[in-house]
């Protein structure tokens, strides 16, 4: 009698060992699933810092934010478990946003510089965008060589206000991509170079005549468009990576940039 309840006792402490260590494991993979949350601007929110200006990565159509970037940012939120808040913000003060803790990331058709890098973090790239080269229709200018001292209107620190400057055009600031056009139908700019997915997501609403469209990719590699950061916030980062990593996986992210820019260019090489 005494020998069976000596063994029925250690089955039950062998039980409860097991239920603690079921427990405490499933609390601590809890607590380390969610430990991003704490870098987080406001818990439960993954607040994204974006334009809402540039078509087709992000803006308003009938009044309500949409666009590619506007989705994908839901679909990687819901994945991250959170629910996604945007926040508008024009370029010039976008990631001066950021370094103020106005949003944890800025999700804006933007790419890692060196000068950016010293200060911010990115995700791993999630689109590749091709340059182009727009001109008016009777325009000389077909070649990036060939934008030397011609007035181009870019975006104040964009990537394609660089690639301006690098082959020594005068610059033009410009807004937005339809001022940028109405300038060069204008004559107050020369050219412009622009992102390729732009030119094709303004043409499926707006007439382009006068307009001359060459695809830059024999000439300057796509740039790679990533998800920006604070340092301070890895955790967030990381499970951004791994949410963004599960839409791309699943087919997500294919299936918005070909709704978005008629094709898919979430690979490097087509």
């Amino acid at each position: 009698m005494k020998r069976t309840r000596v063994i029925s006792y250690s089955i039950a402490i062998v039980i409860l060992l097991i239920l603690a260590v079921v427990y405490f494991g499933n609390r601590k993979n809890a607590t380390q699933k969610d430990a991003f949350q704490s870098e987080l601007k406001t818990k439960g929110k993954l607040t994204i810092g974006l334009e809402g200006t540039y078509a087709p990565y992000s803006y308003r159509k009938n009044g309500k934010l949409t666009g590619f970037e506007v989705e994908m940012g839901r679909a990687v939120a819901k994945k991250m478990g959170v629910k996604a808040d945007f926040v508008p913000t024009k370029w010039d003060s976008l990631v001066a946003g950021l370094g103020s803790q106005k949003y944890d990331v800025v999700i804006n058709n933007i790419s890692e510089t060196p000068a950016r890098k010293k200060v911010y973090k990115f995700s791993n790239p999630y689109i590749y965008s091709r340059y182009a080269l727009i001109t008016p229709k009777n325009s000389q200018i077909s070649h990036l060589k060939d934008i030397n001292g011609k007035k181009f209107a870019e975006g104040t620190g964009t990537n394609n206000e660089q690639v301006a400057k690098k082959y020594h055009a005068k610059l033009v600031s410009s807004g937005d991509f339809s001022t940028t056009l109405s300038l060069l139908r204008t004559g107050r700019a020369d050219g412009t170079i622009n992102a390729a997915e732009a030119w094709y997501a303004y043409k499926k609403d707006n007439a382009t005549d006068g307009l001359k469209y060459k695809d830059l990719s024999g000439e300057i590699d796509p740039v790679k468009v990533s998800a920006m950061f604070n340092k301070k916030d890895p955790k967030t980062r990381a499970k951004f990576n791994k949410a963004l990593a599960a839409i791309r996986k699943d087919g997500t992210l294919k299936k918005l940039s070909i709704k978005y820019f008629g094709a898919d260019i979430t690979k490097e090489n087509n």
